[in-house]
């Protein structure tokens, strides 16, 4: 077989593929590979093998983006095939992409399992290119699982690969990003801000408009939590947050003028509605906003999450301030105010967090607010005394403990 048949074949493959997408003709691509085109594949090189197959999967993921369950068939097929035939540069590269698309799926179990086989043998091979890639997987399988020290050690063990290597535009956008996650879900707007502006920039000049607006949400969710922070996180000092400046909620500015008309549409109307909605502490039209784009806001981890925080902050700024004239107050009173039924349960919630002082008289259906005492400076002195000499005795008592056995 000459070089012009076999580019010819590997054009023929490709097309057939494409055909087999647009008509969803799915179940015909796995027999493409192990029936059809397996008298060609056997001919030519293992690499180029491995070229043509990862190739023909792309073509599959980038036609029918959404169809995960598809996806997910043929990857397995594939892997089946793989192990049938001895192929393991092959199978780790699909297996990769197979945990890809079990995270997309929210499957973050089987691809757990499968990413910590899969790092157990990349890295007896050093394989840096995989490497990266599947600790990037393995951060975003443990942030869906909300597991935030392991993602971080992930993210680490990614970048610190990557940096032995050359990394792709579009790999450095998902590392960008995944970092961007990470510090936002710590608390570290500004960091995550900085992250996320990178990742868009990238993925701007790539022209990957989609995952541009996903970067450009991320950006706008960071500037509204750094900016609400100084006036929300002081709800957890009571009536403080009630008296707080509104120039500290004031969201300007949070998208230039090129962007905005760039990536206009309803992802960024939903994120510019619930800037508006948070600035103005209205928790009623907090809640009709993400009512009114509950695709836009709760498909996505990240936002979901945060704007769940924010909302809860929202409610217990709006309580504070309606219970800071009050010594003594009915509960229906509040429940009226508010226009909500479980305004006794956040009560008791926000006395046992230590956010208000007070106590719920349930029999006459009240709350009594204590006022603010003072700190006993006396008191908290003589704590950090005995907290000292408790240092101090413990480590005494173990170099005891170590010379006796020295002794023995």
């Amino acid at each position: 077989v000459g070089p012009k048949a076999v580019a010819l074949k590997e054009r023929a493959m490709y097309d057939l593929t494409r055909v087999y997408c647009k008509n969803r003709m799915y179940d015909f691509i796995v027999p493409l590979l192990k029936e059809e085109a397996s008298s060609f594949l056997s001919l030519i090189t293992k690499a180029k093998m491995a070229k043509v197959v990862r190739a023909v999967l792309d073509t599959v993921c980038s036609l029918a983006p959404t169809e995960y369950d598809m996806q997910a068939e043929i990857c397995r097929s594939i892997i089946e095939w793989t192990r049938k035939e001895k192929r393991t540069f092959l199978r780790q590269r699909v297996e990769a992409k197979l945990t890809w698309v079990l995270v997309e799926q929210k499957d973050f179990g089987p691809a757990l399992t499968l990413v910590d086989g899969l790092l157990y043998e990349l890295k007896k091979l050093d394989d840096k290119q995989l490497l990266v890639e599947t600790h990037l997987i393995e951060a975003k399988i443990h942030f869906g699982l909300r597991n935030v020290p392991k993602a971080k050690a992930a993210l680490t063990a990614s970048r610190t690969a990557a940096n032995a290597i050359y990394v792709s535009p579009q790999l450095q956008a998902s590392i960008d990003g995944m970092s961007g996650t990470i510090h936002c879900e710590e608390g570290d707007y500004n960091t995550a801000h900085s992250y996320f502006l990178e990742t868009f920039e990238q993925l701007d000049q790539l022209n990957e408009r989609e995952k541009a607006v996903n970067a450009l949400k991320y950006m706008m969710l960071c500037r509204i939590l750094d900016s609400l922070s100084k006036a929300l996180k002081i709800s957890a000092r009571g009536g403080v947050g009630a008296k707080s400046n509104r120039s500290d909620v004031d969201i300007s500015n949070m998208i230039s003028g090129k962007q905005g008309v760039k990536y206009a549409g309803k992802e960024i109307e939903a994120m510019s509605s619930i800037a508006s909605a948070a600035s103005s502490r209205s928790l009623k039209a907090f809640e009709a906003v993400i009512l009114k784009f509950q695709h836009e806001l709760q498909d996505d981890l990240l936002i979901k999450h945060h704007l769940h925080i924010l909302k809860e902050q929202l409610l217990e700024s709006n309580l504070i301030r309606i219970i800071e004239p009050y010594s003594c107050v009915e509960l229906s009173h509040i429940a009226k105010l508010m226009e909500r039924d479980d305004v006794e349960k956040k009560l008791s919630q926000m006395i046992l967090d230590g956010k208000l002082r007070g106590i719920l008289d349930q029999g006459k259906g009240q709350l009594i607010v204590y006022g603010e005492s003072e700190n006993d400076a006396a008191m908290e002195k003589g704590l950090d005394v005995i907290d000292n000499m408790d240092t101090i005795v413990t480590t005494l008592f173990a170099r005891s403990q170590t010379l006796r056995t020295m002794m023995i």
